[in-house]
């Protein structure tokens, strides 16, 4: 397929430093924005990974952490100007806290992509630090799911890592990899087939709670390999996503599920 056209973009990361003697951060957020227009993001830290900042800075203050969501957004939703004078005005203030890094180019196609990449290289924890060999498994499925996306025209129309929680109880931590909308809201999920049992289940039981807000909502599981019949385990989850009318997609015809997605999403 023919690529996307490139555009240029800039980012700078959060950096939060609470102990302003010792001069050590740790990253906490990405700012990316255009080059050329109003379009900008920030990806702040998730909730659960606040325990990695205090583990590394027994004395940080994750109240602050906390707020920065609220504090951070206000001043991002205005027009471009704006926004940016604002984000210059709070960083001034902070800057013996919080500061953000010098800008710096970048060229990409896609920019939600380059954000999710971004947060992932430079804000969230290392693959093994988020549960060692499977999360490093799953991590790849994600990141291959994602470049099939990219590759159909299709993730810039999605949504990626989104909470469930307003769907379910608050303090859910539960996250599909992928969401999209076009009339019925659809959900994405990469799947292991030999360690996601209880993943699975949670999937299971939050896509129960979704239809009963949204009756046509569909989802998705992607699988890293076909399910085999002899494989217990695998037909268990199977037939798991069958009851709550899942679909289940291998990955060796997520080409074929993609290209779906993309005549639809039009």
């Amino acid at each position: 397929m023919a690529g996307e056209e490139r555009m240029t973009l800039r980012y700078r990361i959060l950096r939060y430093t609470p102990n302003v003697a010792r001069d050590e951060w740790v990253n906490i957020g990405v700012l990316l924005e255009r080059a050329e227009g109003n379009e900008r993001a920030l990806r702040l830290i998730e909730e659960e990974h606040l325990a990695r900042v205090r583990r590394l800075h027994p004395e940080a203050d994750l109240d602050l952490l906390r707020a920065l969501p609220a504090e951070l957004g206000g001043r991002l939703a205005g027009p471009g100007e704006k926004a940016a004078a604002e984000l210059a005005r709070w960083n001034d203030t902070m800057s013996n806290v919080l500061q953000f890094s010098p800008a710096k180019g970048l060229l990409a196609e896609d920019f939600q992509a380059e954000l999710a990449r971004l947060y992932e290289e430079q804000v969230g924890p290392p693959p093994r630090a988020r549960g060692g060999l499977a999360e490093s498994a799953r991590s790849w499925l994600r990141g291959k799911l994602r470049d099939v996306f990219r590759r159909h025209g299709v993730f810039g129309k999605m949504k990626a890592n989104v909470r469930v929680e307003e769907f379910t109880h608050p303090g859910d931590t539960f996250k599909f990899d992928f969401a999209y909308q076009n009339g019925a809201r659809g959900f994405v999920q990469s799947v292991l087939l030999a360690r996601d049992v209880l993943p699975s289940k949670a999937m299971t039981y939050t896509a129960g709670h979704i239809r009963r807000r949204y009756a046509d909502a569909e989802f998705a599981a992607v699988t890293d390999a076909e399910p085999a019949l002899e494989n217990p385990r695998h037909q268990f989850l199977v037939q798991l996503f069958e009851e709550q009318n899942i679909r289940v997609v291998p990955m060796a015809r997520v080409e074929k599920f993609a290209e779906e997605l993309r005549v639809r999403l039009q």
